[in-house]
């Protein structure tokens, strides 16, 4: 499998800490892990599988590292590259708008035929959500605050999806 670039946006470090438990969970696959805060569409030019992570702020809003980081994308060339997205949330919360950063990151992306990685919406209980696309989450969601003890074996389950959908 080609080496993949992981790209997250973190405030209080939630998602950076997830990004290291996929990275751990591809094993011996080389996956780049980076910040947008710090990074550019060079470095994300430099794989052809990538992994988007953001966490979803107030009601529904991308963390603030991939607002300002966002509009790079439709300069980049997406037709040979696949895109998993992963988001955390909070559902007992923000049900309304559970994942919506996750959501949003997807709907601002300039090619959707490349996302890979959906996942079930089965063990959620939540009203509403931007990352909810026919009945399936658009990428890997999870709820640290309230299901932290099913994190890793999400994880472990969707990097075997990724593994096979990256080829």
């Amino acid at each position: 499998m080609e080496p993949v670039g992981l790209f997250y946006g973190s405030t209080y470090g939630m998602t950076a800490k997830v990004a290291e438990k996929i990275k751990k969970a591809f094993g011996r696959s080389k996956v780049d892990v980076f910040n947008v805060n710090a990074t550019s569409i060079a470095d994300m030019k430099k794989y052809k599988n990538l992994i988007f992570g953001t966490s979803a702020w107030g009601i529904g809003e991308m963390q603030d590292d991939w607002e300002y980081f966002i509009d790079n994308l439709p300069s980049m060339d997406f037709s040979e590259r696949k895109i998993a997205l992963f988001g955390l949330g909070d559902q007992k919360e923000y049900p309304e708008s559970f994942v919506d950063g996750l959501g949003t990151l997807y709907c601002r992306l300039p090619d959707k035929s490349c996302v890979v990685g959906q996942t079930g919406i089965e063990g959620y209980d939540f009203y509403f959500s931007l990352a909810n696309k026919d009945d399936k989450f658009i990428g890997l969601v999870l709820d640290e605050h309230h299901q932290k003890n099913l994190t890793d074996e999400r994880i472990k389950k969707w990097v075997v999806q990724l593994k096979k959908e990256f080829i």
